[in-house]
C-alpha cells in the first residue's frame, strides 16, 4: 500500500519550495494529521503571478509538438504513480478506495484529451464580400492564448477538477497559478512534481496552497486574464462580482434530478445506477442523485427497491475495498446535512432509511414526503441523502425537475424518443443524460452548467476555447480592394 510523504512542497515558478510546514492534511476518516505542506503567503503568491506573466510570450511560443509531449508526460507518469495518487485521495479526501482509483483513470484520460487537441489550434478563411463595398476582401482567424490564468479547485475531486483546468491551459500554452482546496492539496501538488520534471518555461505553472491571506490576489490581480473556479454557488458569484475585466468560469453546484418514467424497462439497472449516483464518494459531487422522480406507476416497487439495496451498503473505512460509504469531509459538513435531514422530517418528511451520524460519517439516507420548501430539496445537499418524489406525466416531471435554481445535469430513464427530445428541449440543464444518472460524465464532455450552478463550460475542445481568444486578419485582393 502506497504512504504519503512526511511533508510537501508548494510549487512556485515550476520549483518545490518547502517553505514551513504549516498545513495539516488529515485522514478524513481517522482524522488524524496524516502530512503536512507548505503553505504559501501574500509574498509568494504575488511572485507566482509575476512569473507567469514573465512566461506569458515562452509558454504562448512553445510549438504542439512540445506542448504535446509535457501532457504525454503527465499521463506515463500518472499511470506510473497510480497507487500512490489513488491512496493520497483515499487519505486526504476520505474517499473509498475504489472512488478514488476511478478519479486517477479520470485524471489520466483528462489529460489524454488535452495531449490529443494540442495539436489542434484550429482557425477559420471567412470570406467578407458580403456587400459591393467588401469586394475582393477576405478574412482569417485564428486563436491565441489569452495570458496568466487563475485556478480555484475543490475538495471533492482534488485531482479530476484541477487536470480540468491545468490541462487545457497547457494544451494551447497559457501559465497559471493554482491554489488547491486547503483540505485536499495533495493530488495538485503531486501533479506540480510531475510538471517540474518537464522542460516548461520558468513560471509556466505555480501551485499554492494558502490561507485567506493574499489569496484574494487570485482573484482581484489584473495581471490573471481568466480565472477558473469550482466550488460552491455563493463563493463563485462573489468571486465574479470581484473578477473585474478577466474571463471567468465557473462550476458551481447543484441538486440534480433523475426521472424514472413507467416505461422503463430494467427497474433494477435503474435502481443500481441512482443508488450509485446518490452515494458514491458520500454523496459529494455536484452532479450527484439529489432529487429521485419516479412515475406514480412504478413508485412503490421502485421505493422498496432502493430502500433495499441502500441497505447494503457498507459504511466504514475507504481504504478497505469493500467500503462504498466513507466519511464526509468534515464533522461540520457531516453535522450540517444531518440538520436538513432532521429539519425535513420535523416538517413531515418520512426518513425511508438512514438519517442517522457519527462524527463525520453520515448514513446513506433516503426521505419522501419531503416539502418543496425544505432545504434538502432547495439546495445542494453535497452529501449521502436524497429525495423520492412521485410524478403522474412526462410535463409534470420536467417541470418538476426545472423547480430549482440549480441546472447542471439531469438523468432520465425512458424508451419513449419523443419524451427524450423532449427532455433535451425543455429541461433547464447543461445536460441531459439518457439511460442513466446525472452523475455520469465522460471527461471530453462538453460540461457546465445553467441558472445558479456556472458559467461557462469545461471538458473537451469548449475547455480550450475559454482559454484562446480569437485574432483576426483582413486582406484586400490583389488588384479589387476597396478602401474602408
Amino acid at each position: 500500500m502506497s504512504t504519503l510523504q512526511a511533508k510537501y512542497p508548494y510549487y512556485l515558478n515550476n520549483k518545490a519550495v518547502f517553505a514551513n510546514e504549516a498545513l495539516e492534511v488529515t485522514d478524513k476518516y481517522t482524522g488524524e494529521v496524516a502530512t503536512r505542506c507548505a503553505l504559501a503567503d501574500a509574498a509568494a503568491i504575488d511572485e507566482g503571478i509575476a512569473g507567469a506573466v514573465r512566461a506569458t510570450e515562452p509558454m504562448a511560443k512553445m510549438p504542439s509538438y512540445e506542448k504535446k509531449a509535457v501532457l504525454e508526460h503527465c499521463v506515463t507518469r500518472f499511470k506510473e504513480r497510480f497507487d500512490e495518487l489513488a491512496m493520497a485521495l483515499c487519505i486526504e479526501a476520505g474517499k473509498p478506495i475504489n472512488d478514488a482509483e476511478g478519479e486517477v483513470t479520470r485524471l489520466i484520460d483528462t489529460f489524454q484529451i488535452a495531449a490529443e487537441e494540442s495539436t489542434r489550434m484550429h482557425g477559420e478563411l471567412q470570406a467578407l464580400d458580403i456587400s459591393p463595398r467588401a469586394k475582393g476582401y477576405q478574412g482569417m482567424w485564428k486563436r491565441v492564448p489569452i495570458g496568466p490564468c487563475s485556478f480555484i479547485s475543490p475538495f471533492n475531486f482534488p485531482l479530476n477538477l484541477a487536470a480540468h483546468k491545468i490541462a487545457p491551459a497547457l494544451a494551447v500554452g497559457c501559465p497559471f497559478v493554482m491554489k488547491p482546496a486547503s483540505r485536499t492539496p495533495l493530488g495538485a501538488i503531486i501533479m506540480g512534481e510531475v510538471l517540474a520534471e518537464t522542460d516548461l518555461p520558468e513560471g509556466a505553472f505555480s501551485i499554492l496552497a494558502c490561507s485567506r491571506d493574499g489569496a484574494d490576489l487570485f482573484t482581484v490581480d489584473d495581471r490573471l486574464k481568466l480565472l477558473s473556479f469550482t466550488g460552491s454557488p455563493g463563493v463563485g458569484w462573489d468571486l465574479k462580482a470581484r473578477c473585474g475585466k478577466k474571463k471567468v468560469v465557473l462550476e458551481l453546484g447543484g441538486n440534480a434530478a433523475v426521472v424514472v418514467d413507467a416505461d422503463t424497462k430494467n427497474l433494477d439497472d435503474a435502481v443500481n445506477r441512482i443508488i450509485f449516483g446518490a452515494f458514491y464518494q458520500s454523496g459529494q459531487s455536484c452532479i450527484g442523485v439529489q432529487r429521485i422522480m419516479i412515475h406514480e406507476a412504478i413508485y412503490d416497487v421502485m421505493k422498496a427497491k432502493l430502500v433495499a439495496k441502500t441497505a447494503t451498503l457498507i459504511k466504514g473505512d475507504p481504504k478497505q475495498r469493500e467500503t462504498f460509504i466513507g466519511p464526509m469531509i468534515s464533522e461540520s459538513e457531516a453535522t450540517r446535512l444531518h440538520g436538513w435531514i432532521d429539519a425535513a422530517a420535523a416538517a413531515g418528511g418520512t426518513i425511508l432509511c438512514g438519517g442517522s451520524r457519527d462524527g463525520a460519517m453520515l448514513d446513506a439516507t433516503l426521505m419522501e414526503n419531503v416539502p418543496l420548501n425544505q432545504d434538502l430539496c432547495v439546495e445542494e445537499a453535497f452529501g449521502p441523502a436524497a429525495v423520492l418524489q412521485k410524478f403522474s406525466s412526462w410535463d409534470d416531471a420536467i417541470s418538476m425537475v426545472n423547480d430549482s435554481k440549480f441546472g447542471l445535469q439531469a438523468g432520465i430513464f425512458t424508451r419513449d424518443f419523443y419524451k427524450v427530445q423532449q427532455a433535451w428541449d425543455e429541461m433547464e440543464v447543461g445536460g441531459v443524460v439518457v439511460g442513466d444518472v446525472p452523475s455520469y460524465r465522460v471527461d471530453n464532455m462538453p460540461y457546465g452548467g445553467v441558472k445558479d450552478s456556472g458559467y461557462g463550460s469545461e471538458g473537451g475542445t469548449e475547455a480550450l476555447e475559454a482559454y484562446l481568444n480569437p485574432k483576426f486578419v483582413s486582406q484586400a485582393g490583389l488588384s479589387d480592394g476597396l478602401s474602408g
